[in-house]
């Protein structure tokens, strides 16, 4: 498949801290590819400099063949950006918002006015942006990375700080956003984001890519135990425990669960007992994974 972004052994250092520390990877064009990581992990740095935003130490990067550092005015038109921290204009609406970006980029008003709909925001094309929600500006900041109709769209924790209804209002834009074959590059520290939307995700942390492959198969590559758990109480922890041999039984007041890789006999046990009151079964997932590869430790 045509590689839209090919990244090899790219380092950046801010004193003593490798803050990208050899990273490779390449993004396949159409392709919903995410970067995960704790806080500094080195996410951000490498978008940035993936973004021609920020020069890398040492390394190559190619974006449609072109490296982007020094910035490179063939490819700002063929690219959309939409950063961790959104800045607008003072005092501006969100149609003028959207109108003045579109002008920087020769677009006229009329395909602002279309990006405003195709977000969302058109009931609110006349409110200024301060007084917009959360989910609202989000929705406008991608807008304005979208606005000149980019091949390749870059998000840089696009949901951080919404709440879950926003979250998953704004997954379906970006679900739409991929579906019209545009490549997107999405970094963000939710699991269940990436796992929703990313067709492949490189999961880093100090600096260096420790994994990188489709969620799926990362989750079915840890080999993690399979947890049964009914409501505590359905039977004695002593019985569960003789329910399979070298199965993990843990009774929290909540749930009782059995913690297995081979989940049918204990399903069929529980049901002999007539135990399944409550009953949840759950894989391993990519926080699974993540905290695997990245320990469990609070970063602040």
């Amino acid at each position: 498949m045509v590689e839209t972004i090919q990244v090899d052994d790219v380092r950046k250092r801010y004193g003593d801290v490798a803050a990208v520390d050899g990273v490779s990877f390449a993004v396949r064009e159409g392709e919903f590819f995410g970067i995960l990581g704790p806080n500094g992990a080195g996410k951000t740095t490498t978008l940035e400099i993936i973004e021609g935003l920020r020069k890398a130490d040492s390394g190559s990067v190619r974006v449609f063949g072109e490296s982007p550092w020094p910035r490179n005015p063939a490819l700002l038109p063929r690219i959309g950006v939409q950063l961790q921290a959104s800045s607008f204009f003072e005092r501006l609406t969100a149609r003028e918002q959207i109108r003045t970006f579109a002008a920087l980029y020769g677009v006229g008003p009329a395909r602002a006015d279309e990006m405003l709909e195709e977000v969302g925001l058109t009931e609110k094309a006349n409110t200024r942006s301060e007084k917009l929600s959360g989910g609202q500006m989000q929705r406008l900041s991608i807008a304005l990375a979208l606005v000149h109709d980019p091949e390749l769209v870059f998000l840089d924790e696009p949901t951080a700080a919404l709440d879950p209804q926003a979250r998953r209002n704004l997954w379906d834009l970006l679900r739409r956003i991929n579906s019209t074959g545009r490549t997107v590059v999405l970094s963000t520290h939710y699991l269940d984001e990436a796992e929703a939307l990313c067709d492949r995700v490189a999961i880093m942390d100090h600096g260096r890519v420790l994994e990188l492959g489709a969620p799926a198969a990362l989750v079915r590559g840890l080999a993690a135990p399979t947890r049964v758990s009914v409501v505590s109480g359905a039977l004695p922890v002593e019985e569960a425990r003789t329910i399979q041999s070298g199965a993990a039984v843990d009774d929290d007041g909540v749930s009782l669960t059995i913690a297995t890789t081979e989940p049918g006999p204990v399903l069929a046990a529980l049901a002999e007992r007539d135990a399944l009151h409550g009953l949840s079964v759950r894989g391993a997932t990519l926080e699974d994974v993540f905290l695997h590869l990245t320990g469990r430790e609070y970063r602040a």
